[in-house]
């Protein structure tokens, strides 16, 4: 009884366990890539024009991407606490919005209906946040699989909860949005208490890299199985029998991870973990003495970083360390002797723990931040935009563009996690250089929308949809290694305002203008109706075809994706050393 007993505990506070419960809770943390399914039946319901809905649509990116509140919760209290208020804001903003739009309560002006469409999307930033921070600490040595893996789930949720809500089969739209607000938040008060930092690093253990695998190749038949059955039910109409059965066979694929925990836990229990208890008992029993040496030791280090040549970070890996050590020894020797005041460090080096406000004042931050936004911005435009942009070449279908760039997206960020660590543990070199891989892809992706020429939809749509989601699997791994763990939670929530920045920016100021000039244009060219007033023209919207809608557009995003290479360059020469320090020394 007492061996079981242990064995439960082991599978509870197993890091694999983790990673997979936190797998789960990204698969349905995507609230707001769903909100173009769910903004039909507002609009309809609520009288809203195409204006009036993109503001819901503006509130919609900041509540996904405004994470302050969640970063810090998830700092001060403890993760399931900041899951539940994760939950509870899903449920409150969403059930409220569903109880407007079927009459069961009052309509509310259009701001308020704003703030409850963030308040109830801002709750996954909860869900993201506590995921993250959790599985980087439990898998410190994998950041950029975790990231991308668990960034790819809460991308392909979109299209899980869309092939669950086809299962229901309810003929009300206004249901979606009544799933919207209960099926995420019962899904995290269900595993909050599983989702949480357990000391993972103490845990590595020799199978960790076929595990990785398994997880990879679990990925790989989930995207392709859903854009099978999403092209099957686009293109035969199936029975609601055969759509239960594929979403059955969709949740089965979904647990498959669980078997990684489980035979860890039960099965395969003589392949010990690297303990940290395993260490001579000399130096367990002197902690205290381990912190001062090693606090000494740091001091010592930052004296090096100043007192060292300026060529040495060119020579080669192997002489490099032998003058560093020699350095090191000279002024070991000097401190001893008190020929060297030690000076105290005054604010942490680059791959240390950084403050907010500490990492705000490094040209890295910000190099960092303005590629993102230019790059995931110009991304973000495309996803909010994708069924004007599909309508203008004439498509009649544009849902399939829709789900297509959330499966691209899914395979981006596993793609982008993978490739990325690939760099950094094979060739010790900058993370961010993948990021400049994608910001290519996305530019080549943007100028062929800019071009409309046949077949260059899909296309277009691959390489946006690749791009955009390896962006959310490099960037937080890049700022976890180059400011570090501690407030990891803090930094990515401010990083992530460059997505709805950029979306504000290209969306809201550059294609909306250049569509309703176009528009107009057009309506005067073919002397469509009676001359416009202004109050008919705010009510009955203009419609542009053609590719001349997001022609200059596509081309000004594609330029601004090159120019984020360029940044993303320059931080990969920037940090060359950092990364050389952190992934170097276990090759030499």
């Amino acid at each position: 009884m007492r061996r079981r007993q242990g064995k439960i505990s082991g599978l509870l506070n197993n890091r694999w366990l983790v990673f997979v419960a936190a797998m789960w809770v990204q698969a349905c943390a995507g609230i707001g890539y769903l909100f173009g399914s769910i903004s039909p039946v507002i609009k309809a319901s609520l009288g809203y024009n195409q204006r009036q809905l993109a503001s819901l649509g503006v509130a919609k990116d900041l509540g996904d991407s405004v994470g302050f509140l969640a970063g810090a919760l998830c700092e001060i209290l403890p993760l399931w606490a900041a899951m539940l208020v994760g939950a509870l804001q899903n449920f409150v903003g969403y059930g409220w919005v569903w109880l407007i739009v079927t009459g069961r309560l009052p309509a509310l002006p259009l701001w308020a209906m704003c703030v409850l469409i963030f308040v109830g999307t801002n709750g996954e930033t909860y869900f993201n946040t506590a995921a993250l921070v959790s599985c980087v600490q439990n898998f410190p040595k994998n950041r950029g699989p975790i990231v991308g893996i668990l960034k790819g789930f809460a991308g392909l949720s979109g299209a899980i909860l869309t092939q669950v809500y086809a299962m229901i089969h309810i003929p009300n739209h206004a249901a979606l949005i009544f799933m919207v607000a209960v099926g995420p938040s019962m899904v995290v008060i269900a595993l909050m208490f599983i989702v949480r930092p357990v000391g993972g690093h103490r845990q590595v253990r020799p199978s960790d890299k076929s595990s990785f695998m398994f997880v990879y190749s679990v990925c790989l038949v989930l995207a392709s199985y859903l854009m099978a059955i999403m092209l099957l039910e686009d293109l035969v109409d199936l029975s609601h029998s055969l759509i239960v059965v594929l979403t059955i066979v969709l949740f089965c694929l979904l647990l498959v991870p669980i078997v990684i925990p489980l035979l860890l836990t039960f099965y395969l229990d003589g392949t010990s973990p690297v303990e940290e208890c395993l260490l001579p008992e000399t130096h367990q029993a002197e902690p205290s003495k381990l912190a001062q040496n090693a606090e000494q030791n740091e001091v010592i280090l930052s004296e090096v970083e100043d007192e060292k040549p300026k060529d040495v970070d060119l020579l080669p890996a192997l002489e490099r360390q032998k003058r560093i050590a020699r350095l090191q020894a000279k002024l070991f020797q000097a401190a001893a002797v008190g020929a060297v005041r030690v000076k105290r460090i005054k604010g942490p080096h680059r791959g240390e723990d950084f403050t907010l406000m500490q990492a705000l004042i490094k040209a890295d931050f910000w190099l960092i931040f303005i590629s993102l936004l230019l790059g995931a911005g110009s991304g973000l435009t495309v996803i909010d935009n994708l069924g004007q942009m599909s309508q203008s070449l004439g498509y009649e279908e544009t849902h399939i563009f829709v789900s297509m760039i959330s499966i691209w997206n899914f395979l981006g960020r596993i793609g982008g996690g993978y490739f990325s660590e690939i760099i950094v543990r094979d060739h010790t070199y900058p993370r961010p250089v993948a990021l400049a891989g994608a910001q290519v892809l996305m530019a080549i992706g943007h100028f062929l929308f800019a071009m409309a020429w046949p077949g260059t939809m899909y296309i277009g749509t691959l390489l946006i949809g690749l791009g955009y989601g390896a962006h959310w699997a490099i960037v937080p791994a890049a700022a976890s290694e180059l400011f570090g763990l501690k407030n990891f939670g803090v930094l990515y929530n401010f990083l992530t305002i460059a997505n709805p920045a950029g979306s504000l920016i290209f969306s809201g100021l550059i294609a909306s203008s250049i569509y309703d000039y176009e528009a107009e244009k057009q309506s005067h060219e073919h002397h469509i109706g009676l001359k416009l007033t202004g109050k008919l023209l705010y009510d009955s919207p203009l419609k542009c075809e053609g590719a001349i809608c997001f022609f200059l557009t596509s081309l000004i995003m594609s330029g601004l994706c090159l120019i984020a290479v360029v940044l993303s360059m320059i931080l990969v020469y920037r940090t060359k050393i950092v990364y050389a320090n952190l992934y170097g020394k276990s090759r030499t």
